[in-house]
């Protein structure tokens, strides 16, 4: 290398020095122009060889030295990164594990939820719901009758193939159904629940003396283990596995989505007592995913002890865990992680500070068919009609359990999903608009251009459910990977599912994804596929391969 620079050297010395004898002995105004044009390109030249140079042996000494050159930029040049990223928040000041994405899109409806907290709404129906868990056998292990009074946390059912992990029920009261699907498959079992709150009371346990093994199967007795999601396949995991990490993500950047901080209010004690018990499943680290968008997150998780935490700043799916996951310590196909939600935090938290299992949530009903979006008390896996009974401005609307992008449409009999804390009502959009493609009069959600919506980030659209469009033939549109703010190529991935190819599923990084994660995909797909189902039909392929 330093041959070649001085090579390099001399060569541009000899052509300096001839272009000023050539200069010398030229006549004419046009030859001096011409001379005088060569010896500043020549001068240029010079002075960006130098300056190369000089940046290649700052890099390599700061190498040398052990400097963490990940995280600060030793070059003369800053990077194109450091010019245009948006400016942070203040509170992020000096903070190091700060992650600024540029891929994604806020999608912003009417409907967002007032931050006051009702607490008047007297919820009388609940359900638990095999169907909601992954890989469950579809006809579990029943073990209460229509009749029966069960107190919160007794055993409901549980899963013939892990008959150790227990479904409990999230409110005391008496079982008025046990439902049926199709081939006789469990659909729910339904508690009327009580005016006054029963609990199953349990002993004092120590997690902090007692072996991971006693405090597994505390755990499960105490009905806790379906809280926990396990990736890769987003299933509840099994009692023989242990994580290589834990992730947790405070904030949820959905559509409409509840504040986080602000649900969580002063319940700093169960918060902290959750993530202590966390951190004694897993040999790894539990992190915490806290929001650098706007206001400064709550100190119950700033201020939580026992973590590593790191702030995200962009648009949705900055708050996806799985998004989190890849930027902080991504999933190989080895990897078990597990992930949990702030409100099953505080269950697990309540559990060892109160001896009881407290399935108690905090639902964000949202949408622009609501009459008054807000915050309620209320309890796991509550009925629609129990919150929603003379709250929608019309009848023909669509139910969501959690958001529009990877929300479950419900009716007015179904009951809130296991894991969401969202109710979102919209419009029903089967109303077709006439040359909609060709005159779109109505503004409208979308990434296009053709839309001048990003002049107008404040506005606030309505809601529908109209696709714009049927059906259409899988093309290559790079729409995916604008909106995905992870190094995985989701069009390609989505192809080879579909021809069941394990191998460039594997490869293309299907173990780091969860149906939430490519949810803003299929919103912007210009071929209308249904990408969340197409994903998880490859995430059960592989599953079954083990």
């Amino acid at each position: 290398m330093k041959n070649g620079t001085r090579k390099l050297s001399f060569l541009l010395c000899f052509l300096t020095l001839s272009t000023a004898s050539f200069a010398q002995s030229s006549t004419g105004d046009s030859s001096n122009y011409l001379i005088y044009a060569l010896i500043a390109v020549v001068t240029l030249i010079l002075l960006a060889v130098v300056t190369m140079v000089g940046d290649n042996l700052l890099r390599i000494e700061a190498k040398e030295l052990g400097a963490d050159t990940s995280k600060t930029n030793f070059s003369i040049f800053p990077k194109w990164n450091e010019i245009v990223s948006p400016k942070l928040q203040g509170y992020l000041a000096g903070k190091d594990n700060v992650h600024v994405l540029t891929k994604g899109h806020d999608l912003n409806f009417e409907g967002k939820p007032a931050k006051e907290l009702d607490i008047t709404t007297q919820a009388t129906h609940f359900a638990v719901q095999p169907i909601n868990f992954l890989g469950m056998s579809p006809i579990p292990k029943v073990v209460v009758e229509k009749g029966d009074e069960v107190k919160a946390g007794d055993l409901l059912f549980f899963d013939k193939k892990r008959p150790e992990i227990k479904y409990v029920a999230p409110v005391s009261g008496e079982i008025v159904a046990v439902n049926r699907g199709e081939k006789r498959s469990i659909k729910e079992v339904i508690i009327l629940a009580d005016k006054e709150m029963q609990y199953r009371s349990f002993e004092t346990f120590d997690y902090a003396s007692e072996p991971r093994e006693k405090l597994v199967e505390y755990l499960l007795e105490a009905g806790i283990w379906p809280l926990i999601r396990q990736r890769p396949y987003d299933i509840v995991p099994g009692i023989a596995d242990e994580p290589k990490n834990i992730f947790i993500s405070t904030f949820d950047s959905a559509p409409l989505a509840p504040d986080l901080s602000f649900v969580v209010g002063d319940q700093k004690v169960a918060f902290q007592k959750g993530l202590d018990v966390l951190s004694k499943l897993t040999p790894g680290k539990v992190y915490l995913g806290l929001d650098g968008r706007g206001e400064a997150p709550s100190t119950v998780f700033s201020e939580a002890a026992g973590v590593e935490k790191h702030y995200f700043a962009g648009p949705h799916p900055s708050g996806n865990v799985g998004v989190q996951i890849h930027h902080v310590n991504p999933i190989n196909a080895s990897d078990k992680v597990w992930t949990l939600g702030v409100q099953e935090v505080l269950t697990i938290g309540k559990l060892f500070t109160e001896g009881k299992y407290d399935a108690k949530r905090i639902v964000a009903i949202t949408g622009g068919e609501v009459s008054k979006p807000r915050y309620v008390q209320t309890y796991l896996g509550v009925s629609f009609e129990s919150l929603l009974k003379n709250e929608l401005k019309s009848e023909h609307v669509r139910l969501i359990s959690g958001d529009v992008l990877s929300g479950e449409a419900k009716g007015m009999d179904g009951f809130l999903n296991f894991l969401d804390d969202q109710i979102t009502v919209i419009k029903e959009g089967d109303q077709h608009e006439l040359f909609g493609w060709l005159l779109p009069l109505k503004p409208r959600p979308s990434i296009s251009k053709t839309f001048p919506n990003f002049l107008f980030r404040d506005l606030e659209f309505e809601a529908n459910t109209n696709t714009h469009g049927e059906k259409r033939a899988f093309v290559v549109t790079g729409q995916y990977e604008k909106v995905l703010p992870m190094d995985i190529l989701p069009q390609h991935l989505m192809k080879s599912i579909l021809v069941n190819d394990y191998e460039s599923m594997e490869g293309l990084g299907i173990y780091e994804l969860s149906e939430e994660d490519i949810a803003l995909c299929e919103f912007v797909c210009t071929s209308k596929q249904p990408l969340q189902s197409i994903l998880r039909e490859g995430l059960e392929m592989m599953r079954e391969q083990g």
